[in-house]
């Protein structure tokens, strides 16, 4: 969690437990509101923005109509009442009975069309009512937040500041989640019954099991099998002792059609309908003896004690795969993708357009829908058309997610469809009561396919589906008055069980018949991939050089570009962020460029939570891409901002398709840079303080050859190890210290014993270390790994009387311009765009950030300011010599002397650049460096001979920065 998260989530708390007491509205709103938008949000100066009492005239009754809140910006109504005053109450006003929200609802529709409000929020001050105006009056239900779920969930409340937020239903995700607690009670109570619990065939029996008792538990609550509680009312006629003969005779009966049955059956099961769908077919599964718990367990905690007609199916059933899959169990938590994080994949690639479509229908004025004759009113032709025309389009998309799982990301997209659906239906509506059709339902989920690798996933996904159909046919209902047919299910075969990457999709669904590929593959690293996984990697990449060092997600953007050829299929993936950065970037999308391939839109680098008990977190990015006809507008989506760009290259930028691709020798004339010490000793070498102390004291003649020994840690954090450097010790010397004889002898043993050829070969020469660098005089050392909190990573200074470790980088030779230059904004935006990551920390390169940056040619008087003001970062640091550098650098802790010193130096740097440091952003910057880049690269390939093609946005200039001194440099290098 970042510093600002838990600040906000402290603000949080404070807030919750202030206001948990009893609260009259008046005089108490205004506070309220503006400590909700200013400790909590964040906002400065939240009074300029937010009014309080605002009025209007009411045109019939002449009287002022007030509002309790107005947020002009985000569009937000707030009617606040006390509270003892239930939000679900009328209340008298001006002469009628109207709830909370008719009251704020009342106040909005004498607004101007365009000004009228987004949300309207309902409040009693424990509790929020949210309610989304863009949803149609027929099936528009408040969100509700209580103030008790703010200090965990203040995040909901963003849409009150961010335009781009939106709110969940925070009831729906705790529900749905004890829904997967129970799950996780009943799997564990079965799993003990099983003879051979660990077999896998006994595995997957519990697991099919456990989705048909959950389904039957749905279909009651759901009102699908016709009965209240018919499930649980059937089971308990059999007790416990019976209950699994009971289960035994009911799955035979809901797998077989009414008219095959046996016709002397009993009343309780003959009253269960056909269900089909394959989810209870006729197959022998193992269902092992019902203890007394188990009964409980189904008929009072699951059935009795809870509804399962509230759930979400798409957080339910990842929620449910993950509680029932032995993996996911062992780590702990119950994992799934958040909603909101499904949107930000499915909405910018089909579903914005969407609902811009459907809004553009349906915003004509009123006498461009309906004839008005006398009494009589009816739908124009033309308009109904045009509805029917839209509902039929949603009924043609197909989607494919090649990487399921429980199928979140397929069952989020049919809810949206449907949605949409039941919109167009409501309009098709009109002035009707009741829609004279026989079933209005078009939408189907036969238009959705997915592949999995886990079996019970798939059970589960199309389980998943079913359910979420269910949910829908409910509000369609609700919108035409009328009751439909939900059983017998329709066979849902379109989740294919099997590994996506040996699959032809086509054989899923012809890439002719497909309109968008979507998902979010796994995600493991190149180095974390088992033998088949690697397997796979290579089997996808034939013949791409480095394909080794992709991660293993890489795979699914190959396959779906290959898949996609000749077509206007649009996909989009959650993928780790490291296939945008270091030389990931270039060895996966250099060759998918020349293929075609173009980004439509991106996300760069954000944190994809799971939500779970653990919260994982990992950081991503999200890429939509296609091959077809180049889609406009292209947009990048940040912190909720979406900008218009010409191109979106491989570092997700605004940017030609430029590739920073490894290099041995620094592209300017620079100093080189290596690593540092590398010793392979299996840490004989390496003490802390106490044990090297220990050490001296039984061999006081060692002390000498002892040295400060520093890592990226141990620099950030000013707490060096000690390292024995027995490499300039005689023979004669070192027989004279047994113990450190002994040492070397250890290191010897361990090299021999390695499985590595390179380290075996180096154990006769065991007081050496396997790389050596040890620059005479100060040098700069540059952690190889540094913490995302930090603006810049904290270089520094170094003299031969200490060594470094390989996780630094060491500059000899170096000025204090080349410290400034390197601690510079401009240099760690570049290393931002580039570097590769560990985890979410920076991975400063050699060969891709350090080789490849372009540098200034300063002037003699701009280098002098920059040696200036790079002293002024040292002198800053040097204020604080108490504390480390991890503490000086943390963005939110960073010292005020420090932080004016840094600002000075980025000035002086951007200048000798020529670039604008008041108005220049990083993107900017980054974009400008670029264009160096290209024009170095250009020169050096020029000289060598070579052709460098790239690919430039519409848009692109001319404009690049001096860098004369570094051109002119390449005709002097050998």
């Amino acid at each position: 969690m970042t510093q600002i998260a838990a600040e906000q989530k402290k603000e949080a708390r404070r807030f919750a437990k202030k206001w948990a007491k009893d609260v009259k509205e008046d005089g108490n709103t205004a506070p309220f509101w503006l400590s909700l938008l200013g400790d909590v949000l964040g906002m400065e100066h939240p009074e300029d923005y937010i009014s309080f009492e605002d009025a209007v005239k009411h045109e019939e009754k002449g009287s002022s109509l007030f509002v309790d809140a107005w947020i002009p910006s985000t569009r937000v109504i707030i009617e606040q009442k006390n509270t003892d005053a239930p939000l679900d109450k009328k209340y008298m006003r001006h002469g009628r009975r109207l709830t909370p929200y008719e009251q704020a609802f009342e106040y909005d529709q004498t607004q101007p069309v365009d000004q009228r409000a987004r949300y309207i929020i309902a409040c009693n001050f424990h509790e929020f009512w949210i309610y989304d105006m863009n949803e149609p009056e027929a099936f528009r239900k408040p969100i509700k937040l209580e103030l008790q779920d703010i200090p965990e969930h203040y995040d909901q409340l963003n849409f009150l500041v961010d335009k781009a937020s939106k709110p969940t239903d925070i009831k729906e995700v705790k529900i749905s989640v004890k829904a997967g607690e129970l799950v996780g009670k009943l799997y564990d109570a079965l799993h003990v019954q099983y003879q051979n619990p660990s077999d896998t065939e006994s595995q997957k029996a519990l697991n099919v099991l456990c989705v048909r008792i959950v389904f039957c538990l749905y279909a009651e609550d759901a009102g699908i099998f016709g009965g209240v509680d018919q499930f649980r009312h059937y089971l308990e006629r059999w007790k416990w002792e019976n209950a699994r003969d009971g289960l035994i005779q009911l799955f035979k009966v809901l797998d077989t059609k009414k008219e095959d049955r046996d016709p002397y059956l009993r009343e309780d099961l003959a009253a269960f309908p056909y269900v089909n769908g394959g989810l209870f077919s006729d197959e022998h599964i193992e269902i092992p003896r019902i203890t007394e718990e188990i009964y409980h367990i189904i008929c009072d905690d699951m059935s009795r004690g809870f509804d399962w007609s509230a759930i979400s199916p798409t957080i339910f059933g990842a929620v449910f795969e993950s509680t029932l899959n032995p993996e996911t169990r062992r780590k702990g938590g119950m994992h799934y993708t958040s909603i909101e994080n499904i949107h930000k994949v499915i909405d910018p690639l089909f579903l914005d357009d969407l609902k811009k479509e459907f809004d553009t229908i349906v915003s004509v004025p009123y006498e461009q829908k309906f004839i008005t004759r006398r009494k009589e009113i009816t739908m124009r032709v033309d308009y109904r058309r045009k509805l029917l025309a839209f509902q039929e389009r949603l009924a043609h998309l197909t989607f494919l997610d090649p990487a399921c799982g429980s199928g979140n990301f397929l069952t989020e997209t049919f809810l949206s469809l449907r949605r949409l659906e039941n919109k167009a239906i409501n309009e098709l509506l009109g002035k009707q009561q009741v829609l004279d059709v026989i079933d209005p339902i078009k939408v189907s989920i036969s238009q959705f396919y997915g592949i999995e690798i886990n079996d019970f996933a798939v059970t589960v996904a199309k389980t998943a589906l079913w359910i979420a159909e269910s949910q829908m046919m409910q509000e369609t209902e609700d919108i035409i008055h009328k009751e439909l047919n939900f059983l017998p299910l329709k066979t849902n075969a379109n989740i294919h069980e099997g590994n996506a990457l040996r699959m032809d999709w086509n054989d899923i669904i012809p890439a002719t018949q497909l309109s968008y590929i979507m998902g979010n593959p796994p995600f493991l690293g190149a180095r974390l991939m088992n033998s088949k996984q690697k397997s796979d990697v290579f089997m996808i990449f034939v013949g791409w050089k480095n394909a080794g060092n992709l991660d293993y997600v890489s795979c699914w953007y190959k396959k779906a570009a290959d898949y996609i050829q000749g077509t206007n299929i649009q996909a989009a993936f959650v993928s780790t962020n490291s296939i945008t950065q270091g030389d990931s970037a270039a060895i996966l999308w250099k060759p998918l460029f020349e293929d075609g391939v173009h980004i439509d839109f991106a996300y760069p680098t954000f944190r994809w939570d799971s939500e779970s008990n653990t919260k994982a977190h990992v950081h991503c990015v999200i890429i939509g891409f296609s091959k077809g006809i180049v889609r406009t507008p292209k947009q990048i989506i940040s912190d909720g901002l979406r900008k218009v760009v010409d191109n979106i290259n491989a570092y997700l930028m605004d940017a030609a398709n430029i590739f920073v691709e490894s290099r041995s020798k620094p592209i300017c004339n620079v100093p080189e840079i290596g690593i540092g010490n590398k010793p392979i000793d299996g840490g004989f070498y390496l003490f802390t303080k106490e044990k090297m102390d220990d050490f001296i004291k039984s061999e006081p003649e060692s002390r000498k050859y002892f040295k400060p020994w520093y890592g990226s840690r141990e620099f950030i954090h000013r707490s060096p190890r000690y390292c024995l450097w027995l490499g300039d010790c005689s023979p004669a010397e070192l027989g004279k210290m047994p113990k450190c004889r002994e040492r070397v002898e250890s290191v010897r043993e361990f090299r021999i014993n390695s499985k590595s050829a390179g380290t075996r070969k180096i154990a006769d020469k065991p007081t050496r270390f396997h790389v050596e660098n040890m620059p005479v005089g100060n040098y700069i050392v540059i952690p190889e790994t540094s913490s995302e909190r930090r603006r810049y990573i904290p270089m520094g200074f170094m003299d031969d009387s200490a060594l470094c470790s390989n996780a630094l980088r060491l500059m000899p030779d170096a000025t204090l311009y080349h410290f400034g230059v390197l601690e510079s904004n401009v240099h760690m935006a570049w290393m931002r765009a580039v570097a590769g990551r560990l985890k979410s920390d920076y991975r400063y390169s050699k060969d891709i950030v350090y080789n490849n940056f372009p540098w200034p040619n300063p002037t003699p008087a701009q280098k002098a300011r920059i040696e200036k003001t790079a002293q002024g970062i040292i002198n800053a640091r040097e204020l604080y010599p108490n504390d480390s550098l991890a503490d000086l650098y943390d963005d939110t802790l960073m010292p005020r002397e420090l932080r004016k010193a840094h600002q000075e130096n980025d000035k002086a740097v951007m200048e000798a650049y020529g670039f604008n440091w008041r108005t220049m952003k990083e993107p900017e910057c980054v974009q400008e460096l670029m264009k160096m880049y290209v024009k170095l690269t250009e020169a050096e390939n020029a000289r060598l001979g070579k052709v460098t093609k790239y690919r430039k946005p519409k848009a692109e200039t001319n404009a690049y920065p001096v860098a004369a001194e570094h051109l002119a440099a390449y005709g002097k290098k050998k």
